[in-house]
């Protein structure tokens, strides 16, 4: 087990899903991001960094059909799986690191939600750019959201990179077309808040 699959078990193990300070009840601007794509309830969707996220369920309430969930932290996994119950087996599970995940098929959705700002060195970032490449097809759709320029600098006792819409799109890569960028201001459990930078890229 590397160290940091290590660690995200960890956090799942010792904390309840619902305190941690990326939880969300309900995780409305992914639901946003992916609603403004356009895509058809049969997209192909990939949800990477999941953790115990209720996307899923949302997603799966919305009649999306084919829903992939990866994570690098098993336990986050089944966390998600115990909520959902029977529901799960309607989504596919991926227990993997994205930066070294091979992926076995392409998908017209990419959505992440932080686990790029936790990519602070350039070969993490190009090892993730690359399995994006090999993932997203052809004018599908790339949702990225990172704590934005004034967020924190740190989570999980992790450093972060801090991004706005137009470095990511420059760190991105000609590939990819930026088509719409929001902010959020996260409320943690503990009542602090966190800037996110949200952007929607369209894979050209």
């Amino acid at each position: 087990m590397s160290a940091k699959q290590q660690h995200w078990n960890e956090v799942y193990a010792n904390r309840a899903a619902d305190t941690v300070s990326w939880f969300q009840a309900s995780a409305d601007m992914s639901a946003l991001m992916i609603a403004d794509s356009g895509v058809d309830k049969d997209a192909a969707i990939i949800d990477i960094g999941s953790g115990a996220s209720v996307l899923i369920d949302q997603l799966l309430d919305a009649g999306f059909s084919d829903v992939t969930v990866l994570d690098i932290s098993e336990r986050a996994l089944a966390v998600s799986k115990e909520r959902l119950g029977p529901r799960a087996a309607l989504a596919h599970w991926i227990v993997s690191d994205v930066l070294s995940w091979t992926p076995a098929r392409d998908y017209d959705v990419w959505h992440d939600r932080a686990v790029f700002h936790f990519l602070t060195d350039e070969h993490e970032r190009a090892a993730y750019r690359a399995t994006l490449l090999k993932s997203l097809k052809p004018d599908g759709t790339l949702i990225l959201g990172t704590f934005a320029d004034d967020g924190p600098e740190r989570c999980s006792g992790l450093p972060v990179k801090r991004w706005s819409a137009a470095p990511l799109a420059f760190e991105l890569g000609p590939e990819f077309r930026l088509i719409d960028s929001l902010r959020e201001n996260h409320r943690t459990p503990q009542g602090v808040v966190q800037p996110f930078t949200w952007a929607r890229f369209e894979r050209v």
